[in-house]
């Protein structure tokens, strides 16, 4: 019935789109905007206007207007108001706000990467038919840095798997090119949703700058961690047992392989002991993982010692996995999605080459993580945690119920 009451505003758009074509578009979302949220106040109040109703939950209360820069041009859009102990705000606007939030991610992103403020403003009046003034770019990199400051700091909750790693980029620091090392730590909420908890740029992987991150992260409230995948780098090693001390740790699969090869003596060898210690991850639980290491521990204890004494030391700090429900263990037994997560940074800061400082090495990471972020948080989910734990009580439910049977027989 709503649509049917606001039907002559269609009929408009229509005869703007016929009689204009594309030169129309802009007007034509303006009229199918405005409309839209008068359409979705009405579903919000249970009423329509003037309409009397014993389940009226507020009354309409005139319209706001707000002017929103688009794809199509700038529009001005007529918000609609409410009145009483109701909240109300149009969703086709928080999703335009997500679109206009995108095109400073794209504003911030080309000035980060060296564009001038005049190119920039030249590619933005192609794109979307807007003047830019030079101002208005420092202005959308300004609310861009603190838009992007507010998720950094946002508040965490619980969170029972991390993954963790970093990568590096070139800065320019007092006249010197140098890599910074940009920390970023991938969540798994309870929902088996993935997040990006945070991200941080350091001259190092040292102790005392991931001790510093790892601290900020349970300063803003994680807390519930049962598990963290990552490698074995020193300072990351040594920060995380001081902070998440007693936290099951897996070391990364992947770099467990590439660690291995330095250990083996000849390169005809490589292939094999590749495929021995995929044997050893692959094996269908842990106790039969344990028993593979073991004879391949033995196998080069000869041939190559070193190599033997090195997966006997290391290999079992790959298998904690297997103390996970087994459908969470193959996306959790190794740092690739981080690993996949740096690859598509590197894409975008590759044009960039060389960052002037470190604060814009953060804008621009930090704006193309928290846009992936959400895309991940809006998608499918990640691992099905309560299923899967489900199943694993329901598991070790039947096997007390049969041992009690078998003892009262």
């Amino acid at each position: 019935m709503a649509h049917q009451r606001h039907g002559n505003a269609f009929n408009d758009a229509m005869e703007l789109l016929i009689e204009n074509g594309f030169d129309g578009m802009a007007s034509v979302l303006q009229i199918l905007l405005n409309e839209a949220m008068k359409i979705e106040r009405e579903d919000c109040l249970v009423a329509g206007a003037y309409q009397r109703t014993p389940d009226r939950k507020g009354y309409a209360n005139g319209y706001k207007p707000k002017t929103v820069d688009t794809r199509m041009g700038r529009i001005t859009v007529d918000v609609p108001q409410v009145r009483g102990d109701i909240d109300f705000y149009p969703s086709a606007l928080e999703k335009g706000c997500r679109s206009e939030r995108a095109l400073k991610v794209a504003i911030a992103e080309m000035y980060v990467k060296g564009i001038s403020t005049r190119r920039v403003t030249g590619v933005l009046e192609k794109m979307c038919g807007l003047e830019i003034s030079s101002m208005q770019v420092s202005r959308a990199s300004k609310m861009l840095d603190e838009e992007l400051g507010k998720w950094r700091n946002r508040e965490l909750g619980e969170y029972p798997y991390l993954i963790l790693d970093a990568h590096y980029e070139k800065v320019r620091i007092n006249g010197s090119v140098q890599s910074c090392a940009v920390f970023t730590v991938i969540g798994i909420n309870t929902d088996g949703k993935r997040e990006i908890l945070g991200v941080s740029v350091s001259l190092s992987e040292a102790e005392v700058h991931w001790r510093e991150f790892l601290k900020s992260l349970l300063d803003r409230g994680l807390h519930g961690v049962q598990l963290i995948t990552s490698d074995a780098h020193s300072g990351l090693k040594a920060a995380r047992q001081s902070l998440f001390n007693g936290v099951r740790w897996q070391r990364c699969q992947f770099h467990l392989q590439q660690n291995a090869q330095a250990y083996v003596p000849k390169k005809t060898m490589q292939k094999q002991v590749h495929d021995d210690i995929a044997d050893v991850f692959a094996g269908p639980n842990g106790e039969l993982a344990q028993e593979r290491l073991k004879c391949y521990v033995e196998k080069y204890a000869v041939s190559a010692p070193q190599l033997s004494e090195w997966m006997e030391e290391n290999l079992p700090e790959g298998l904690t996995v297997f103390e996970l429900p087994q459908k969470h263990r193959k996306r959790m037994r190794t740092s690739n999605s981080l690993e996949r997560l740096h690859e598509e940074i590197n894409r975008r800061t590759r044009v960039a080459r060389l960052f002037p400082n470190e604060a814009s090495l953060l804008r621009l990471v930090s704006a193309i993580e928290m846009e992936i972020s959400e895309d991940w948080i809006a998608g499918k989910r990640y691992l099905n945690m309560q299923t899967e734990m489900e199943n694993e009580n329901e598991s070790a439910n039947s096997k007390e119920k049969r041992i009690y049977r078998k003892n009262v027989a």
